[in-house]
Formats: structure tokens, sequence, C-alpha cells
């Protein structure tokens, strides 16, 4: 016989202990996934959208890409983190244009002249779509709660000791005369 202290826990108490699945997610939204998983989303979506707009010669198919991972991105993302998720929009698409460059230019003569001029190109061709993506997630971000994740971060930062003035303690104290150096006479 085992010692009580080595038995598994019954089926029952297992249930017991484990919080519904539910609790075990920030904001109970069945599919969110975390703002690390929004990034990736909207990476794989403007990366496929940039390959596809090189492979297709069609500039809009890069921008349409990096919109509709925009969307899918903000509509999947838990609510807590939200504020991930809105600043990344900008560096996401400059990487996924970059990669997009780099794959499409291998084998190229002059691999860095190709993806030099194919990277101002691509970038100055779907800027439009760069700023319309980026609104987008914002967009939808403020009425999943984007505004209460700002007010939690401020909160805590507030709290932190790094942010705080120490009210007590002036740092120039014109009152007092310096002290004597060791071994000198005051």
């Amino acid at each position: 016989m085992t010692p009580t202290a080595a038995r598994k826990p019954s089926r029952s108490a297992r249930r017991r202990a484990a919080p519904p699945p539910a609790a075990r997610r920030a904001d109970g939204a069945k599919g969110a996934v975390t703002g690390r998983g929004g990034v990736v989303i909207l990476f794989a979506l403007a990366l496929l959208g940039a390959l596809a707009g090189h492979w297709l010669k069609s500039p809009p198919a890069a921008g349409l890409g990096f919109v509709a991972g925009c969307l899918l991105a903000a509509l999947t993302t838990r609510r807590a983190d939200l504020l991930t998720l809105v600043v990344c929009p900008p560096l996401v698409f400059l990487l996924a244009t970059l990669t997009a460059q780099l794959l499409t230019s291998l084998g190229k003569e002059s691999l860095l002249r190709v993806m030099l001029v194919g990277l101002v190109t691509s970038l100055s061709a779907a800027a439009p779509w760069l700023f319309l993506g980026t609104l987008l997630v914002v967009v939808v971000a403020v009425p999943r709660g984007l505004l209460t994740a700002v007010r939690e971060l401020r909160t805590r930062l507030a709290g932190s000791r790094i942010l705080q003035e120490d009210e007590e303690e002036d740092p120039v104290r014109w009152d007092e005369s310096p002290h004597p150096h060791h071994g000198e006479a005051g």
C-alpha cells in the first residue's frame, strides 16, 4: 500500500482545484491570443500579403494583407494585451516588408542594391496601407478596452518607486555647510 502523502488526489479534488477555463483567460473571450500572438498574426498576414504582392506584381495585395492582419490581430488579442498590439504595427510592417524583400531578392546579382531599392519602393507604395492598418488597430482596440489598459499602466507606473518624487528629500541643501573631508580642519 502506498503512503498517504504519495497518493494522487481524487478526480473530484483535481476538478475542484483547477479554475474553470473562462477564469484562466484575462477577459474570458474564447480564442483570445496574447499580445505576442497578435503580433505574430499581424506579421504572418503582412508577410503573406507582401510576398503575394511581389509575386502577383500587385502592390495593393501587400497592403490588404497588412490591413487584414491588423484587423484580425485587434479582434483576437486579449484586452489586457491591447496596448502591446497597438504600438507594434509600424515595426511589424517594416519587418514584414524587409523579410519579403530579402526572400524575393535571394539569388539576384546585387543583393544589397536590389533589397535597398525594393524596400524603398515597397515602403513608399504601401505607406497609405500602413496608416490605414495602424488606425484600424486603434479604432478596434479603443472600444475593446485600450483606454482601460492605458489607465492601468499609468496607475502601475505612478506606483513605481522610479516615478515617485521624494518630497522630503531636497537634492540641494543650501542651508548646510559642506562637511570637512577626513583629515581636514573644519
